[in-house]
């Protein structure tokens, strides 16, 4: 069952959702947060930082059996 809770940040609303035990919060929240009027350009750059590329490969390698390391490698490097 997907549950959802609202958790305040300097009186700035952010979702978290829960399915399965597991919590995820909302990046557009958390974006909107940094700046409202640009939310699609703070995760656009978020996303394509060096060190995200990383950690979502990462994530991929350990919870996906069938995840594709080499075709990663080619998406990493550009």
């Amino acid at each position: 069952m997907v549950k959802n809770k609202i958790i305040n940040i300097e009186k700035h609303p952010i979702i978290i959702v829960s399915h399965n035990n597991e919590d995820y919060i909302s990046l557009t929240d958390m974006a909107r947060f940094k700046n409202a009027e640009t939310t699609g350009l703070v995760i656009s750059h978020w996303l394509s930082t060096r060190y995200t590329v990383e950690f979502m490969g990462l994530w991929e390698k350990m919870n996906k059996p069938l995840f594709n390391v080499t075709e990663f490698r080619y998406i990493k490097n550009d």
